[in-house]
């Protein structure tokens, strides 16, 4: 079966003349993605965070005062520390990137995994328990297996594995898009 290209509308095209490209750019949309940084290194995590508050404090200071030269050094200094922080806590950190499936693949995948009947009966629309790995999986852009994925979910923090399912999860409810006053 071949698939023909729609043809406009005239009257859209007599409005916008590059509706044709328009229409490209709308039919190969990349779907949203989504990073999880994991750093188990406590004080790398505190130092990238003061460094921030610290660099943020600058930038306000230097603002108020543009030509004041001392503050303009606080700022350098402050930018140098930051850079360092975010250099050595991006060397021990984890990425994990996850891209969202098409609405038909997602919609199939939560009906491959209803809920119990007493989820059902609490209002959920799914069964987290056993759709966690294989969204996990089928979103990951790592590799992550729905075992290894059914591994973190069983063996990490409850807060880390929430976080790990609503990061694959909350994929689907994203909207990349303004409602414009015409």
């Amino acid at each position: 079966m071949t698939t023909k290209t729609p043809t406009p509308p005239a009257e859209a095209v007599a409005k916008d003349a590059h509706w044709a490209a328009k229409l490209n750019r709308l039919q190969n949309r990349k779907r949203p993605t989504a990073t999880l940084t994991i750093c188990d290194d406590d004080t790398l995590r505190r130092q990238l965070t003061e460094a921030t508050d610290r660099h943020t404090q600058a930038v306000r200071a230097s603002e108020r005062t543009p030509d004041n030269e001392v503050l303009k050094a606080a700022l350098a200094d402050a930018q140098t520390k930051l850079t360092a922080a975010q250099a050595a806590f991006d060397a021990e950190a984890i990425v994990l990137t996850f891209q969202a499936l098409s609405r038909t693949e997602f919609e199939d995948l939560k009906k491959e995994h209803p809920p119990t009947e007493e989820g059902a009966e609490d209002g959920q629309i799914v069964n987290a328990e056993t759709l966690g790995p294989e969204l996990i999986s089928r979103t990951s852009m790592d590799g992550i297996t729905p075992d290894q994925a059914r591994e973190f979910l069983d063996t990490w923090s409850e807060a880390e594995a929430v976080t790990l399912f609503n990061t694959a999860w909350d994929l689907h409810a994203e909207v990349r898009m303004d409602l414009g006053k015409g």
